[in-house]
């Protein structure tokens, strides 16, 4: 530095340090001079803000994580302090139905149990859905129902048909299928009881729809009165659809008559088993 008559080591030059400026050295090339910037703290803490996550204390210049305190939220500071999620023991992510501590290692999950039957889960398990309300929920309950109708109906006095058995009658009730959500099966039990008068000789037939179940004749020589037998049936009706209603009966059949004999009464009784699985 010519200009400033430095020589022998020394440099007649004079530097003055400004705000924030640190000058050190003589100016010699053993000792150059070192110019460096000394920012205060709280000039620097002026440029920074807090983003999501973080928690700044602008006056004292403290960072630190900032935790949710919305409910459910276990993430806390550690012993060490450090940020932790509770683990196996002290976990609030595992409940009944649920395995696992929330880990990389040891993941929530369904807590399931061992499959006993030959078929497969895939070819008979049942279905489990979430409701609207969050809630998981199984397939709908069986619903079961038992109705029972019955009648008993007068006739001025009937003759029988000589021919075979056809429907002289018909009765019938109308059911509805108790559930909304699966089909029901229809199971019938029928009974049906024709009151006949045989006179002397005379004989006939009754029954369901066209199918002969009883046959009687007198073969006294006295007029028969009140002449009858209660046959029963238990029958499939078919699948009714979730919700809906049919009716369902039979008809009482008479037939084969012979030597003038005649019917006066006949007696229902119907009973219907839904089930609905």
């Amino acid at each position: 530095m010519a200009r400033c008559g430095c020589g022998g080591g020394q440099c007649a030059c004079t530097l003055t340090a400004g705000d924030n400026i640190l000058i050190s050295g003589t100016g010699s090339a053993a000792n150059p001079f070192r110019v460096s910037a000394d920012v205060p703290c709280e000039t620097v803490r002026a440029c920074f803000t807090a983003g999501p996550g973080i928690d700044l204390d602008e006056a004292s210049g403290t960072i630190a994580a900032d935790l949710s305190g919305q409910a459910g939220n276990n993430l806390t500071i550690g012993p060490d302090g450090g940020l932790l999620v509770p683990t196996a023991g002290g976990s609030v992510l595992t409940g009944c139905g649920l395995t696992g501590n929330g880990s990389a290692s040891s993941p929530v999950k369904a807590a399931t149990g061992t499959w006993p039957y030959a078929c497969s889960p895939e070819e008979a398990g049942t279905v489990i859905a979430c409701g609207t309300d969050g809630v998981l929920r199984g397939e709908p309950r069986g619903v079961a129902s038992w109705s029972t109708f019955g009648e008993e109906r007068s006739f001025p006095d009937t003759a029988i048909a000589t021919g075979n058995v056809v429907i002289v009658d018909n009765y019938s009730a109308t059911v509805t299928n108790p559930s909304t959500c699966n089909p029901a099966m229809v199971l019938v039990e029928e009974e049906v009881d024709m009151w006949m008068v045989l006179p002397a000789g005379a004989g006939a037939a009754t029954g369901f729809d066209s199918d002969e179940t009883f046959y009687m004749r007198n073969t006294g020589t006295s007029t028969m009165t009140g002449v009858h037998a209660q046959a029963t049936k238990f029958l499939s009706r078919g699948m009714l659809a979730p919700g809906a209603t049919v009716a369902v009966g039979f008809g009482a059949s008479a037939g084969k008559a012979t030597g003038g004999a005649y019917y006066y009464r006949i007696n229902y009784n119907l009973r219907v088993f839904l089930l609905a699985l």
